[in-house]
């Protein structure tokens, strides 16, 4: 893996994050794969790309704040998949109105769509508990 591939597919990372904290589902949509599935830090629950992005767009699901540590960041790439281990610390609003804070490890899984391009297919976080 090259030093440009760490630092491209960490600003894909933190172009997640941004558009979830904007509630920005246009930019989801740029950024998640057709088959995109995201596992949920709080409960495990499984969603696919259309759910996550129509509950962004209504705003049922909100991001208030994200904060991601790059520099603590474990970046590999595997031939025309990257995967990217991090931590963040998260607050969201479910769309039953409760809200939930928490510390999190997460894996992203990337793949290749075109040169220097990468769309994010999976997203699994775990809360890391006190």
């Amino acid at each position: 893996m090259s030093a440009s591939d760490r630092v491209t597919l960490l600003k894909y990372d933190q172009s997640f994050f941004d558009a979830l904290v904007a509630g920005d589902p246009a930019a989801l949509e740029e950024l998640l794969a057709d088959d995109f599935i995201l596992v949920g830090v709080e409960d495990g629950a499984v969603a696919d790309r259309r759910v996550l992005l129509d509950l962004v767009a209504s705003g049922s699901l909100r991001f208030p704040r994200i904060h991601s540590f790059p520099d603590e960041a474990i970046v590999r790439v595997i031939g025309t998949v990257g995967i990217v281990v991090g931590r963040t610390g998260m607050n969201f609003t479910n769309p039953d109105g409760t809200t939930f804070s928490a510390g999190s490890r997460y894996t992203h899984v990337y793949a290749a769509d075109a040169p220097g391009g990468w769309r994010l297919v999976s997203a699994q976080g775990t809360a890391i508990k006190a």
